[in-house]
């Protein structure tokens, strides 16, 4: 997915009659800067620096169309006006952002010291927030221009940040979780046997991207022992009836992920097979039920973990339960022991639990789930039965 394209399915460069969503005005991008800053604010910090990535295509809806050394700075103070620092070379695109016009822009031209700049909008002995995605050479820069100023990581600052989803985010990743659901439909119909992972990884690249995906991310297909590698690489094996296979695959479409799991078997299962996926899919379910405003994201961890460990596989349960979904696939919150983080209405996550028996065969169930004022709701809705694939 190129810049422009982001930029594009951002703004939602389709017309509502199309039945894609409409695009992010203005006013929303205004804000959520609001929301920042005074998030920024509570949590001790004069503001927030964001980078070119998700943070500055979230608070702006700006995506630079080159992503280089030259410093692109958005800075949100906790008091005060926000302020883009571009490349002179940038400002015409920075100017056409849909949060331009509530901005204060500034351009620095080559030869010019941006980190100067940016050091006479900021607060020379306070404490920023600055993206995850920012470069070491521009965070460097400012700690020299700014050696009494501190920053954090905008992740562990402000983790809940973006992790809260509106009405218009909601449904752009329902959109996304469907078109992955038709991707997963019809790659039932594929053939497997005989044919090697890197092969159906394509066919599913290709129904996503048939489905309206503008990216595609991954395309898990882990058949027989590799299966048992959570991440593993599509490769040249060449699967077999009797294989078990991992299928995880998901993107972006209209600028939201989509991230699904589902196991399905070549011809008939053995009863170990049936056994460990039912293991996980009752895991699954449990985590699912779990859910619910001010439930921990450990706590929904522990519920899947719990059932697994009673099955005697906890030690093959090598992952977190789930990670957070919007602009990107992986971010908070992550359902994982240790976050203590409550549930929220409107965040968006993962459950996808696994049992992983090396040498043998791997099984991960996952859906994307939203939080609301009852409980969870799955964007996903395809079955969890174990298919059975030719």
């Amino acid at each position: 997915m190129t810049q422009a394209d982001q930029r594009r399915s951002l703004r939602g460069n389709s017309h509502r009659a199309t039945g894609e969503p409409a695009p992010f005005t203005p006013d929303d991008f205004t804000a959520r800067m609001a929301r920042a800053a005074r998030a920024a604010g509570e949590a001790g910090f004069r503001g927030i620096l964001a980078t070119p990535g998700p943070d500055l295509l979230y608070l702006t809806g700006y995506a630079p169309v080159a992503v280089t050394e030259r410093l692109t700075l958005l800075i949100v103070p906790a008091d005060g006006d926000p302020t883009l620092i571009v490349p002179t070379l940038e400002r015409p695109d920075a100017e056409a952002a849909p949060a331009a016009e509530r901005l204060i822009v500034r351009d620095w031209g080559d030869g010019s010291d941006p980190y100067r700049l940016a050091a006479g909008v900021l607060d020379a002995g306070g404490r920023y927030a600055i993206s995850d995605s920012a470069w070491a050479l521009q965070l460097l820069g400012l700690q020299a221009q700014l050696p009494g100023t501190g920053f954090a990581p905008l992740t562990t600052a402000l983790p809940m940040l973006r992790a809260v989803k509106d009405a218009d985010e909601l449904q752009r990743l329902a959109a996304a979780a469907t078109a992955a659901d038709l991707t997963y439909g019809e790659i039932l119909s594929v053939r497997f046997a005989g044919r090697r992972e890197n092969e159906v990884a394509r066919d599913l690249a290709d129904l996503l991207t048939k489905h309206g995906h503008s990216q595609v991310d991954f395309t898990v297909v882990g058949s027989g022992p590799n299966g048992a590698n959570p991440h593993h690489e599509a490769g040249d094996r060449v699967m077999r009836v009797g294989d078990t296979v991992v299928l995880d695959f998901g993107g972006l479409k209209a600028g939201y992920g989509s991230d699904t799991t589902r196991t399905v078997s070549i011809g008939e299962p053995s009863a170990e097979v049936r056994h460990v996926h039912e293991v996980v899919r009752q895991a699954q379910e449990a985590a699912f039920v779990a859910v619910y405003p001010g439930v921990t994201c450990e706590a929904i961890d522990r519920v899947a973990r719990q059932v697994i460990t009673e099955a005697g596989y906890g030690p093959h349960f090598v992952h977190r339960t789930g990670h957070g979904i919007g602009l990107t696939t992986h971010e908070p919150p992550y359902i994982v022991e240790g976050e203590k983080q409550p549930l929220e209405p409107g965040m968006c996550f993962s459950i996808e639990p696994g049992v992983y028996l090396p040498g043998h065969f791997g099984v991960r169930i996952e859906d994307i789930v939203t939080v609301t004022r009852d409980g969870g709701q799955r964007l996903n809705e395809t079955s969890h039965a174990l298919a059975v694939v030719d």
